[in-house]
């Protein structure tokens, strides 16, 4: 083995070494958990948003199209518009299950409360008529519990959790009252004191902020932590950087989801929540990157577009073995599951195909962007299944734009074009290396 190859694995190991400690850090690890177990509940609001503003609109107008409307309004404030109240309770399940917590219900419940602690007392509310503005107590604001209060959701979870989880492993402050009381009753007490002192602590954070800083946590944490942060990993630079790297990793064995799932799947989340907020109250959509936008246009058959690969094996390929495997993995893949093609063709470790298999989620990303920015396609507004086959979901995530289709149709042509010549590659050093054993 020469220097410079020794170098190149030496390196591929300490990167791999890095991204596994980044993804199993313990924080990270259950806000991904958290995400995946919340993930039906934004589908379901795609859905109250695509038959509201799609299927509805073909059959009725007016008020009665109103009427109809508010099932899918139902749908969306119970999803999401309680996006931050439910990503709290969630993500601490969660982080006590990591942390081998066995009250991990009771958890759920202080970081719940801890966030309703850390909410805004006052609020400032404006007529139906938008013409008078004035001050409200005893409400909670969709503004704060939605999408805009998912970070303080999970920051102020995590915390209120952490704390929890350390006060209730002191001896000192667990009350034991026996074995002749009911089970629910003694474990309520075993974490009574731990539960007042974290929610104490919060409420005192919460009142000092009032009063001293005329503020509160929600707001704080939304200017100072999440708007720079979605900003940042949702530039186009940032996000295809973040995005090509988990891919990469994926071709070393591990999963991409390590890196994306943490580090731009809440950003991403935001971004698309915001804009079906948008779509479906008739505004301006604002945001081209969204995860439905990167599930649609850079996951085509699963991660790294895959299906491009599976065509052109089917139309081009000679090996008998590769034709095998395509066979098997094309139903699986038009459904974006991949795994077999990329653990059995493979992908893992075939550097030939590692190239494409980086590159063409990049290209199709770019020509998308492209196309959204210029008007050519709607931006996507519906938080479509991530098993949707290729062109329907493209279909269907842009709100029923055929021009989204055709956009990823050419991606699709242009991956197949781009697979070949190394697909051929991996098959002539697969062929070479079968000789030489």
């Amino acid at each position: 083995m020469t220097e410079q190859s020794k170098f190149g694995k030496k390196f591929i190991d300490r990167f791999t070494e890095i991204s596994i400690k980044i993804g199993n850090q313990i924080y990270l690890k259950s806000l991904r958990d958290a995400f995946a177990m919340i993930m039906p509940l934004f589908i379901l609001a795609g859905i109250g948003v695509l038959i509201n503003n799609v299927i509805f609109t073909l059959f009725f107008k007016g008020a009665v199209l109103a009427n109809f409307q508010t099932f899918g309004n139902y749908l969306v404030n119970g999803t999401l518009n309680i996006a931050g109240l439910l990503i709290a309770p969630v993500v601490g399940y969660c982080l006590s299950r990591n942390r081998n917590y066995a009250n991990k219900l009771g958890s759920a419940i202080v970081a719940l409360s801890g966030l309703i602690v850390m909410m805004p007392a006052v609020l400032s509310a404006t007529s139906v008529d938008q013409k008078h503005t004035f001050d409200i107590t005893g409400y909670l604001s969709f503004n704060n519990i939605g999408v805009q209060g998912m970070f303080a959701g999970i920051i102020i979870g995590l915390f209120a959790t952490e704390m929890f989880i350390k006060l209730s492993n002191v001896k000192k402050f667990k009350i034991n009252l026996g074995e002749n009381v009911p089970p629910a009753v003694g474990d309520s007490f075993l974490t009574l004191i731990p539960t007042v002192l974290t929610l104490s602590l919060l409420a005192i954070i919460a009142a000092l902020l009032t009063v001293f800083g005329h503020t509160d946590m929600i707001k704080l944490i939304t200017s100072m932590i999440q708007e720079p942060l979605r900003q940042v990993n949702t530039s186009l630079p940032g996000f295809l950087l973040i995005y090509s790297i988990g891919n990469l990793l994926f071709g070393f064995g591990i999963h991409q989801a390590v890196i994306n799932g943490t580090l731009l799947d809440p950003v991403l989340i935001i971004n698309t929540n915001k804009n079906m907020q948008a779509f479906a109250a008739g505004h301006d959509v604002p945001y081209i990157i969204t995860s439905v936008f990167r599930d649609t246009f850079g996951m085509m058959g699963g991660t790294g577009s895959t299906i491009c690969l599976l065509i052109a094996t089917l139309l081009f390929s000679k090996m008998k073995s590769s034709r095998e495997v395509t066979g098997l993995s094309l139903v699986p893949g038009l459904f974006n599951i991949n795994e077999p093609v990329i653990y059995g063709y493979p992908i893992v470790f075939n550097l030939p195909l590692l190239i494409p298999f980086v590159l063409t989620p990049v290209f199709a990303l770019l020509f998308a962007y492209f196309c959204t920015a210029i008007g050519f396609m709607n931006r996507t507004v519906v938080m479509v299944p991530w098993t949707t086959p290729p062109l329907l979901n493209a279909f269907l995530a842009t709100g029923g734009d055929w021009r989204a289709v055709v956009v990823q149709g050419i991606s699709i042509i242009f991956g197949i074009l781009f697979y070949i010549p190394f697909m051929k590659i991996s098959e002539t050093v697969a062929m070479r290396s079968a000789k030489l054993d």
